[in-house]
């Protein structure tokens, strides 16, 4: 089970830290996806790390936002900066739970989804 944290509602260039948690699996050793799904927009697959930690960022995020491990305390957080009001969204972690070294940003490649927690960015 993954479940989504530290979502809420933000100022335009404020940040926010996102928590993708799981219990009964141990997310170091699987690729993890982070996605988000804006009002009457699809899906978009905007960053992910590899069990190497290799990571990936859509070109919407890059150099905003920073996905990252924290093995002791079995969890994926996605920090976000300079928030603008694009960035409104529901955003969802995901695993993927068969082998496999390297992520992609889509979302078929994962299993199993978190519930998604609200990013609501206005001024």
């Amino acid at each position: 089970q993954l479940v989504v944290s530290g979502g809420g509602s933000a100022q335009p260039g404020g940040s926010l830290r996102l928590s993708c948690a799981a219990s009964g699996l141990t997310l170091a050793s699987y690729p993890i996806g982070w996605f988000r799904q804006a009002p009457g927009k699809e899906r978009e697959g905007i960053s992910c790390i590899g069990i190497n930690d290799f990571t990936r960022y859509a070109d919407s995020v890059k150099g905003r936002f920073t996905i990252s491990r924290d093995n002791a305390q079995n969890t994926v957080a996605l920090q976000i900066n300079s928030l603008n009001p694009e960035d409104t969204a529901v955003y969802y972690c995901a695993v993927r739970t068969t082998v496999q070294a390297a992520c992609i940003m889509t979302g078929w490649f994962y299993d199993f989804w978190g519930q998604g927690t609200q990013v609501t960015v206005s001024s």
